[in-house]
Parts: structure tokens; C-alpha cells; sequence
């Protein structure tokens, strides 16, 4: 059964780059990189600090490649456009991983005037 992905609300939290966009390897063995399933776009992932209601969180995010800035930079305000969470959970040699997997359809730079 497929899960649902969550629309994540963004209003009133502070988005900080913590990694640089790097690609999305979809095969570890092999080195081949994740692509969006639309549109065959390669995909990247960028780390930011989520900061709201008095709480700090790294989220790693899958961005389209296209759609990061190429002026971004380690410590600049962003917002995540249209992001969603999806929980996931998987066993492998009879041990459970979970965990939360986060994309955003672009990120955009705040204005810093």
C-alpha cells in the first residue's frame, strides 16, 4: 500500500541551507541518480535547518535539479516551495529503518534587502 505524502505548512518557520544541492543516488551499487517520475529530471538533495516554535530540525529535502537556485549558498534563507512529507518504513535483514522523506517542488532564496 502506498502512503500519502502530507503537505508540510511552512508559515512561521525559518529555512536555513545547511548542505549544497547534491544528486539523489537511486542505486548505491550501481551510482545511478534518482530522477523525478514525471519528467525524468535528475533530482538533488539539500539539507536546511527548519527552525520554528522553538525547535530545530534538519530536514533533508528532494528538489527537481532545475528548480535550486544556482547562486545558492551554505546560510542563506530559503522557502521550501510545495514541500510534503512521506513517511516510509522498510525491513532489511530483519531489521526496521523508518523515517520521514521530505521534497519540495523548487526552493527559492528569500529576499535579504
Amino acid at each position: 500500500m502506498a502512503l500519502k505524502s502530507i503537505r508540510v505548512l511552512t508559515q512561521g518557520a525559518l529555512y536555513t541551507v545547511a548542505t549544497l544541492g547534491a544528486p539523489k543516488v537511486k542505486d548505491l551499487r550501481t551510482g545511478e541518480i534518482a530522477t523525478h517520475y514525471q519528467t525524468g529530471e535528475p533530482l538533488h538533495t539539500v539539507s536546511l535547518l527548519e527552525m520554528a516554535d522553538g525547535a530545530a530540525d534538519l530536514l533533508k529535502v528532494t528538489v527537481p535539479a532545475s528548480k535550486i537556485p544556482k547562486d545558492l549558498r551554505l546560510g542563506v534563507q530559503v522557502r521550501p516551495i510545495g514541500l510534503t512529507a512521506s513517511p516510509w518504513a522498510r525491513v532489511s535483514n530483519d531489521q526496521l529503518s523508518d523515517g520521514v522523506a521530505y521534497r519540495a517542488d523548487s526552493i527559492e532564496m528569500e529576499n535579504t534587502k
